[in-house]
């Protein structure tokens, strides 16, 4: 059996895309071998469009596409090779799978190459190596569960050998359950694999716990790329804040240098750009001229629920206007009172949500540190 060590190779994908018509998408990103690398972004994005692109299914208008230095694609040397010369482990949304066919002669249907009782013994392990028993290899896709065919179709995917492998929204025909343990089978493939992995999905919570990077597209456009980590704590811009669903995304105004290099000061705003609102002490990168309308965000780990008054920078009175206790997590909004009624909203876990009743009024601190701030472009 080709066994997953022997799909290890100094392998890395790199991607540079830019077409107009039939329809636009343009952006480069690299994926290392190993790495798992996340297209997200919205219906209409272009994210299936790109793994199109990536497998050989849709020649682009320009671009260049390799993988561990072998030219797969390149617009203009007149290079574009098909998918069966690509090396790519495709598993669709909707698993795509023979119906007539037992699990076994589906994986058995990557191994052509080889004679059929090898073909089969091959196959065999490789289901084996997904957790499916005899029995369940035996069956056709009917007869077995959504989580089941999935793993059939990974098990596919792998006996290619492929240099590439690409997933396009895995998990989302599975229920929660199965999901979880596609997860975990996900996370043991990484550690076995050394081959890049991109993975399109519509859900921000599992990319950013499956991805070691994000690619954030958006009408075509790659927007960013950079670590869940990073994107989310510093968004480019204000459309990225909310593509990665951003809760406490605000308006402000940049009022220019504080008194300490390094520094500066934001005026919150809500409501009319005339309205006023709280000076908050922020870092300063040196690119905002003064007077710029800007947007800004906070993570959740900045925000910190005290039930005491105000008493310094960055702490300000609010009211509780909405708490949902979800089994070990607690969503809460609430109401900022000294910034026109502006809301926060919350995921909190342990001790801290249990001081939340609607209707009580408490404080709460920002980390002024993690504020980022944005420009807003002018129209």
């Amino acid at each position: 059996m080709s066994t997953l060590a022997s799909l290890q190779a100094d392998l890395a994908l790199d991607v540079d895309i830019a077409q107009a018509q039939p329809m636009a998408l343009a952006g480069a990103f690299r994926c290392e071998p190993g790495e798992l690398l996340a297209l997200v972004g919205p219906s209409g994005a272009g994210k299936t469009s790109m793994l199109r692109v990536l497998a050989g299914l849709m020649r682009p208008e320009r671009g260049r596409v390799t993988v561990g230095g072998e030219t797969w694609c390149d617009i203009a040397r007149g290079i574009c090779l098909p998918p069966q010369r690509r090396h790519v482990g495709l598993v669709f949304q909707h698993y795509a799978l023979m119906p007539h066919l037992s699990a076994l002669d589906n994986v058995a249907l990557s191994l052509l190459h080889l004679p059929r009782r090898e073909r089969l013994a091959q196959a065999g392990q490789w289901l084996a190596h997904m957790r499916l028993t005899p029995g369940q290899q035996s069956r056709q896709p009917a007869a077995l569960s959504g989580g089941q065919q999935q793993r059939v179709a990974v098990a596919r995917a792998l006996a290619r050998e492929p240099r590439l492998l690409l997933l396009d929204e895995p998990f989302s025909a599975v229920d929660q359950m199965s999901r979880q343990a596609l997860y975990g089978l996900l996370a043991d493939l990484r550690r076995e694999l050394s081959i890049p992995i991109v993975l399109v999905t519509h859900d921000l919570n599992e990319a950013r716990m499956l991805a070691d990077r994000l690619v954030v597209m958006d009408a075509g456009q790659v927007l960013q790329q950079g670590t869940p980590d990073t994107i989310h704590r510093a968004p480019r811009n204000p459309r990225v804040a909310d593509l990665v669903g951003i809760h406490n995304h605000f308006r402000g105004q940049w009022m220019g240098p504080a008194d300490q290099s390094g520094w500066g000061w934001l005026r919150w705003k809500h409501g009319t750009d005339t309205d006023t609102g709280p000076l908050l002490r922020v870092r300063d990168k040196g690119r905002l001229p003064t007077g710029q309308l800007v947007s800004w965000v906070i993570p959740g780990d900045g925000i910190t629920v005290l039930d005491r008054k105000p008493e310094h920078a960055g702490e300000f009175r609010v009211q509780v206007a909405e708490v949902r206790h979800l089994g070990e997590i607690t969503l809460a909004t609430l109401t900022l009172l000294d910034v026109s009624g502006t809301p926060l909203r919350l995921t909190l876990s342990g001790p801290q949500r249990l001081r939340l009743t609607e209707g009580v009024p408490l404080c709460v601190h920002l980390n002024l540190d993690l504020i980022h701030v944005m420009p807003v472009r002018q129209r």
